[in-house]
C-alpha cells in the first residue's frame, strides 16, 4: 500500500467509514479506468481541480464520470468568473495530489480548508460512490452517506450544482 493510500485508509478508519478497495493498473483518465470499474457496483466519479481566473480560489468539482463539465455553467452557478484547470503545482500545493489521481480524499491534505467542493447534483441519487485513494492504482468505494460524513469532517465549503 502506498503512503497516499495509507493516509486515506487511516482517515476513513478514524471516521469509522467502511470502504471496499479494488486494485488495478495505473489509470490517468476516466476512459482508462472504465474497464477496471466494470465489475464495481458504484457511481463512478470524475474529479476536476479548477481555479478561478485570478488564481485566488480553487475548486474540486466532482461529477458522474459519464458527464462532461461545462466550466462556464459551473462558474455561473458558483458565482465565480472564468474557471480553468489548475496546474500540477497548484494541485500538489492544495491537495497533495498529482494529475491522474485527483480525488475528494485529497481534502485530507487541505488543512486550511481552502479548496471549495462542488458536487454534481445527480450524485445525490447515488447509494455508493467510487474514488481513487489519492493514487491512481486503486479505487475505493464508500456509501454516499459515509462520503457526506467524510466531507463534513474535512470542513471544506461544499455546494451542489447542475452539470
Amino acid at each position: 500500500m502506498t503512503p497516499q493510500e495509507s493516509s486515506v485508509v487511516a482517515r476513513l478508519r478514524e471516521l469509522s467509514i467502511a470502504f471496499e478497495r479494488f486494485g488495478h493498473p495505473p489509470v490517468a483518465t476516466v476512459e482508462e479506468a472504465a474497464q477496471h470499474w466494470a465489475p464495481i457496483d458504484a457511481t463512478h466519479c470524475k474529479n476536476l481541480f479548477l481555479r478561478n481566473q485570478k488564481g485566488n480560489r480553487h475548486y474540486l468539482v466532482v461529477l458522474v464520470h459519464s458527464k462532461k463539465a461545462d466550466l462556464r455553467a459551473v462558474a455561473d452557478q458558483i458565482g465565480d468568473g472564468k474557471l480553468s484547470f489548475a496546474s500540477p503545482e497548484r494541485l500538489m500545493t492544495h491537495l497533495g495530489l498529482t494529475p491522474g489521481s485527483v480525488s475528494p480524499f485529497g481534502l485530507i491534505n487541505d488543512r486550511g480548508h481552502a479548496v471549495r467542493v462542488v458536487l454534481d447534483r445527480d450524485l445525490k441519487a447515488a447509494t455508493r460512490l467510487s474514488f481513487h485513494p489519492n493514487i491512481n492504482t486503486a479505487t475505493f468505494v464508500v456509501s454516499a452517506a459515509d462520503f457526506a460524513r467524510f466531507l463534513d469532517a474535512c470542513g471544506n465549503t461544499v455546494q451542489y450544482v447542475s452539470i
